[in-house]
């Protein structure tokens, strides 16, 4: 197979698809790996490690698109990538469709094979291709949040840890998966209090057992979450539908309750957000006020961090693009069940069920009865 990665041209976005070690591991597996020039360089990986490695390097990114048979990238294809979709071709990457109908419709007219890592389920309900992410952005939630808590930024001033003598800052974290226990790792370690709901009581007992009693654990409903806010100096959501559109679970008159000049951050972004005052920001501008509370919303966080972020990433997503790569995605799926659950568009269908059921007027249709 033809295999390719472009520079990402997404704002501030430096991670790339893969590194020079998977173009070698995909060149042992018999395949042809094209790369644009420059697609590694916010990474910290030059062009000359990647024809050492074996792949092919083209001035722009056209001629890469329109030769592979599988393009492999970091984020979404934005609207300008749009024209070198076509029949056939195999798109990995995170695609986060339910908060992007133009993509998934520019997708589905093109019948485009949209394979992506968010959605993709291992058989212990794990999602191995996007854990690692979560595990940063998680992390980096705490960082940036603590940074726009600075009064220079409108923050209303208060140090997380606090420092003897005065009160620590109160973070509340909205959902206890990979983002919201990440989050909480960190603000523990600087020595925030800490509150975190869940709507699982299952999950809430693995936290408290993790974290005892450095953290509150708190059913997640609406009345729970509003009256968190109000004392919450930082607040991370983290609500997370696998494929599907993140629900509101914070209403806009709940920020008049809120301290001023605190901090919301939403990991959720990419799925729509879990707030109805959530719009997308990028690392250009990332940060906007509502109600005084300062939103920060930037789509592609672990982009902020690039040379973790593509290590991590492709540590996991390797492993399944060669099994693509040998078997062709029909075959891979056949052989590899998990890998259906990372296919949401298929010659013009939408083949995720909770991605379907994000939009009117799209229907369901399983994969396995299209190959």
């Amino acid at each position: 197979m033809k295999v390719g990665c472009v520079k990402e041209i997404k704002n501030n976005e430096f991670r790339v698809g893969l590194t020079p070690d998977n173009v070698k591991n995909y060149i042992l597996n018999k395949h042809e790996v094209y790369i644009e020039k420059g697609a590694g360089e916010g990474s910290g990986f030059s062009d000359k490690e990647y024809k050492d490695a074996g792949a092919k390097l083209f001035n722009n990114a056209k001629d890469v698109w329109e030769k592979v048979d599988m393009m492999v990238k970091v984020k979404e294809p934005l609207k300008e990538e749009y024209k070198y979709f076509r029949e056939g071709l195999i798109i990995y990457t995170y695609l986060h469709l339910a908060a992007d109908k133009p993509q998934m419709d520019a997708l589905l007219k093109g019948k485009v094979k949209g394979v992506a890592y968010e959605t993709l389920q291992e058989r212990d309900n794990s999602l191995p291709l996007l854990s690692p992410m979560s595990q940063i952005a998680g992390r980096l939630s705490i960082q940036e949040g603590a940074k726009y808590l600075e009064k220079t930024y409108g923050g209303e001033g208060v140090l997380l840890a606090g420092v003897p003598g005065t009160p620590k800052a109160n973070v509340v974290i909205i959902g206890g998966g990979q983002v919201g226990m990440n989050a909480c790792r960190i603000a523990i370690g600087i020595g925030a209090n800490v509150t975190i709901l869940d709507i699982s009581l299952k999950r809430l007992e693995v936290l408290d057992n993790m974290f005892g009693s450095k953290i509150q654990t708190l059913v997640s409903n609406p009345s729970n979450i509003e009256k968190a806010l109000k004392e919450a100096d930082l607040v991370v959501g983290c609500v997370l539908v696998p494929g599907g559109a993140a629900p509101k679970v914070i209403k806009k008159k709940y920020l008049k309750n809120m301290k001023e000049g605190s901090v919301f951050v939403d990991v959720a972004v990419d799925q729509g957000g879990c707030s109805e005052t959530t719009h997308v920001t990028t690392h250009a501008k990332p940060i906007y006020t509502v109600d005084g509370v300062i939103h920060y919303c930037v789509g592609n966080m672990p982009g902020a961090v690039p040379r973790t972020s593509t290590i991590a990433l492709t540590n996991a997503t390797e492993k399944y693009g060669i099994e693509i790569a040998n078997k062709g995605l029909e075959g891979a799926c056949k052989a590899n069940p998990v890998i259906i659950s990372a296919v949401n568009t298929y010659d013009g269908k939408v083949t995720n069920k909770n991605l379907a059921d994000s939009f009117k007027g799209y229907k369901y249709i399983d994969l396995l009865d299209l190959i």
